[in-house]
């Protein structure tokens, strides 16, 4: 389904009015005056619930991994949001009170992710969350954030499958990811065979099971499917299989630090992406997993995504420059890095909208939000949490980068529960 921009109903901030008020932030800065603060209304009418709300602060948590295997894919993400962060402090903050957070580290394990969760909404009672990568650490969270009624910020392209009152999803679900990427190449490149592969969790082999139902829907075949563990890095014996089986495409979701071992020992197997033969399709692989692997070793790689950093608007020239200047000229962007920069703003869009911080008034005011500033473009919550975006097929490079070779005219309406897919 396809959207066309709907401006009525929307909460919306402009481009030009984010970057309106860095610019005087900063002007005002340089000459040594302290930004002008919002309109602050009374504590006690926006915080009505006892969350870490001040005067002059608001408290907020970031759950992602920062070591352990993860941690090549949500490092990036921690980076984007204290750069949102960041940037909404220099405007003045949400409803004049500074955005202050407190970080934990989910180190690759989905029960210490429920741990943390539990301590930033009981002990910290942190007024949102952004966090989380795999689906493994969001299902381990979310009976957490429905029984302690907090909200979190779910930044990872997923399976779907799922809609929760306590989660606002800024990646995209299966039927903006999975099953468009799967029309595009047996639309576009003609391929008839799979083999599917990914890594021993929730969200690859519920996707693997989206799409073998797609192929199969399509009149087209699955010639292999394998799965192994987070962390594995011996994948000579699969990728035997994937030459005896000579499938058009590789299906692959191989997630974190697997991937390394992945690409390098497919390049070392003599199989050479850029001819496509078999043609490699990724939903798992961003510029944040290349950096890792090296754009030398994925050459000719697609990967099915909403956002690749070479997007050509102004939007995304603004965030790579700002990230860039934040984190170091050699960072990366990833499609999931910039889901997760979208997490404060539209949090801050929400809760301004509410003109509270109370949980209920902030998730009933969030259908409907729309960002024009958003390095993808333009996105809009929909009444399902998810948001409607487009679909993007990019082409790995050998710099490390994807050249958008496709992209779907309208945003794609978000459907985590396509029939016929369950």
């Amino acid at each position: 389904m396809t959207h066309s921009r709907s401006r009525g109903a929307g909460f919306r901030m402009s481009r030009r009015q984010l970057m309106a008020g860095i610019a005087s932030i900063s002007i005002l800065a340089s000459a040594g005056i302290p930004a002008l603060a919002q309109d602050k209304p009374p504590t006690s009418e926006i915080n009505t619930t006892g969350l870490a709300v001040t005067d002059d602060t608001v408290t907020v948590g970031i759950l992602h991994s920062i070591t352990g295997t993860m941690a090549i894919s949500e490092t990036g993400s921690v980076q984007a949001e204290k750069l949102a962060i960041e940037q909404i402090n220099a405007m003045g903050g949400v409803l004049g009170r500074k955005i202050e957070y407190i970080q934990e580290d989910g180190a690759s394990d989905w029960p210490t992710f429920a741990e943390k969760a539990k301590k930033l909404l009981v002990q910290d009672k942190v007024a949102s969350v952004f966090g989380c990568w795999t689906s493994a650490s969001r299902k381990a969270v979310l009976p957490v954030f429905e029984q302690y009624n907090g909200m979190l910020y779910y930044p990872t392209f997923y399976e779907g499958l799922e809609e929760s009152p306590n989660v606002i999803y800024t990646g995209q679900e299966a039927t903006q990811q999975i099953i468009a990427g799967i029309d595009w190449v047996a639309k576009e490149k003609g391929a008839k065979t799979f083999y599917l592969l990914g890594s021993d969790y929730i969200w690859p082999r519920t996707s693997n099971k989206i799409a073998r139902k797609h192929i199969e829907k399509l009149g087209l075949e699955v010639v292999g499917e394998e799965y192994y563990p987070l962390g594995h890095t011996q994948f000579n014996s699969v990728i035997n299989k994937i030459r005896l089986k000579k499938p058009d495409v590789i299906y692959a979701i191989v997630v974190g630090g697997s991937n390394v071992a992945f690409y390098k020992q497919l390049k070392a197997a003599g199989i050479d992406m850029t001819k496509e033969k078999p043609l490699l399709l990724t939903i798992s692989v961003t510029e944040d997993e290349i950096r890792g692997i090296g754009g030398e070793n994925i050459e000719g790689a697609y990967a099915a995504m909403k956002y690749f950093q070479s997007l050509d608007n102004e939007n995304n020239k603004e965030f790579v420059s700002e990230f860039k200047k934040m984190w170091g000229d050699d960072m990366v962007i990833g499609d999931v890095t910039q889901a997760a920069y979208l997490g404060p703003w539209l949090w801050k869009a929400a809760v301004e909208k509410a003109g509270s911080f109370d949980i209920d008034k902030v998730r009933e005011a969030s259908p409907d939000i729309e960002l024009d500033t958003a390095p993808e473009g333009y996105v809009k919550i929909h009444p399902n949490h998810h948001l409607w975006s487009k679909t993007r097929i990019g082409h790995a490079m050998p710099d490390g980068q994807y050249e958008v070779v496709y992209e779907t005219e309208e945003l794609m309406e978000p459907d985590p529960f396509p029939e016929g897919y369950q």
